[in-house]
């Protein structure tokens, strides 16, 4: 019949429009600020840098790498390394960035610098609220604006960072691992060096044989 699909349309349209009445989730409109919509969990707006603990310059994860910053489709990411060394999350001494900008007027939230980065240093916030009167300066956000805890990660990123935090540990303990294997196999190498030259020095001369006389 001609025009069914029309009146189904329709029909949907009004029952939409109705239940908008009774219906909550149905609501098309919130009462912003006062009101705000829950963000889903993969929501992602501008990126920022991860620290343990509770300073933001021991515990920054980021090794002034680069990767991120030669990854970076828009190029709004700037990194200056160090010329001193700190431990990392797993106690070795690394490099850190001296200077970690990111021009957010440029980014465009595509989160390859998260893909890329192999120390899960940066990771995308879900803060959309970032509206200046300036143009240019205060939309430059340093490292000290981009650093943020761990446990902010975890509350704006329960399920992931709860990934994340499981694979670095995983990867301090094989490293523990290794390295405690590495000092057993030194320990043992050094005990059986150590015996051999023992029994070296205690091992009797040989007797000298004696000299074969001349035919006459």
């Amino acid at each position: 019949m001609i025009g069914t699909g029309i009146l189904k349309g329709m029909a949907v349209t009004a029952r939409n429009f109705v239940g908008s009445y009774f219906e909550k989730d149905r609501l098309i409109t919130v009462q912003y600020p006062e009101e705000r919509v829950p963000l889903p969990e993969n929501y992602r707006n501008f990126p920022f840098l991860i620290y343990d603990g509770n300073d933001s310059h021991a515990g920054l994860r980021c090794v002034a790498c680069k990767i991120c910053e030669k990854e970076c489709s828009p190029q709004c990411i700037y990194i200056v390394k160090s010329d001193d060394k700190k431990p990392d999350y797993m106690g070795k001494p690394q490099f850190y960035a001296k200077v970690f900008d990111i021009d957010i007027s440029v980014c465009m939230s595509c989160q390859i610098c998260v893909e890329v980065c192999p120390f899960e240093a940066i990771k995308m916030d879900k803060d959309f609220e970032l509206s200046k009167r300036e143009r240019f300066d205060s939309l430059l956000f340093r490292k000290q604006q981009l650093s943020k805890s761990n446990e902010y990660y975890h509350k704006i990123h329960p399920v992931e960072a709860a990934a994340v935090d499981k694979n670095l540990a995983d990867a301090a303990a094989a490293a523990e691992a290794k390295k405690k294997a590495a000092a057993e196999a030194a320990a043992k190498a050094a005990a059986a060096k150590a015996t051999v030259a023992k029994a070296t020095e205690t091992k009797p001369p040989a007797e000298a044989s004696p000299p074969s006389q001349a035919s006459s």
